[in-house]
């Protein structure tokens, strides 16, 4: 088990999902970990959870974290919202919304969190990405852009951060059990006109060699071991957890 004793841990999106699984994991290891939801009465419920505390915040509000300094050993990149919509039908108020809670958010973050991380000589930087950070899906365009310029942030935040200890990497799940995928199902089935009971068998899974939804722990599992000093030389990489999606 890597031992995270002393380090303190924001996960954003950490009141449910894989971001709670995180909150576990990293918090089983030792860590403090700081549960960030823009969810009041699940940051706390997560907090007292995993003996932590909570953090109050609108990631969408990004004008107000332009001036952030945060206190964090280690950062989780989480939060996420999810849109299913042909291009032409996208609402741009909706696609801006998504690149601010998954780009602009995780950015001034870990801009916030650097010169700490650099005064210690130590930081961990685990960006929540997906299998849409290295493909594409239709119907998906404001999160796999987002996804794709997490993907080119946590490289940069790695090259910087190298001779400073700090590491940067992202996870790269496909399809997990969380509130997020079940929410898609619906619109999954509206714009491929099928109906919702096939929407896992034949959209979520059928691009993967194994046939099912990854669990939260999984993802906290490795996102834990990223966090860990055995992880030390591991930085600007993308972690599939994809099934076998990506091997095509």
């Amino acid at each position: 088990m890597t031992d995270l004793t002393g380090k303190r841990a924001v996960v954003t999106g950490g009141a449910s999902g894989i971001g709670f699984a995180c909150a576990q994991e990293l918090s089983n290891r030792g860590a403090h970990v700081v549960v960030a939801d823009v969810n009041a009465d699940g940051a706390s419920r997560a907090a007292d959870a995993v003996d932590g505390e909570p953090w109050v915040v609108d990631l969408s509000n990004t004008e107000a974290l332009d001036d952030l300094s945060l206190d964090a050993d280690i950062i989780v990149n989480n939060a996420g919202i999810q849109r299913v919509s042909p291009i032409e039908e996208f609402d741009p108020a909706m696609f801006r919304l998504i690149q601010d809670i998954m780009l602009v958010a995780p950015f001034q973050l870990i801009r916030a969190a650097l010169p700490g991380m650099y005064e210690k000589g130590w930081g961990r930087i685990v960006n929540i990405s997906s299998v849409h950070g290295i493909r594409a899906s239709a119907f998906k365009s404001a999160y796999v852009a987002a996804k794709h310029g997490l993907e080119g942030l946590s490289k940069v935040a790695a090259l910087e951060g190298g001779p400073h200890g700090v590491t940067s990497n992202c996870v790269n799940p496909a399809y997990v059990r969380t509130p997020l995928v079940e929410k898609q199902i619906a619109d999954q089935a509206k714009v491929h006109g099928i109906p919702e009971e096939e929407v896992v068998p034949t959209i979520m899974l059928t691009e993967s060699a194994i046939k099912r939804l990854i669990e939260p722990s999984e993802v906290a599992s490795l996102v834990a071991w990223l966090c860990s000093d055995d992880a030390a030389l591991v930085t600007g990489a993308s972690y599939t957890m994809d099934g076998g999606w990506s091997a095509k």
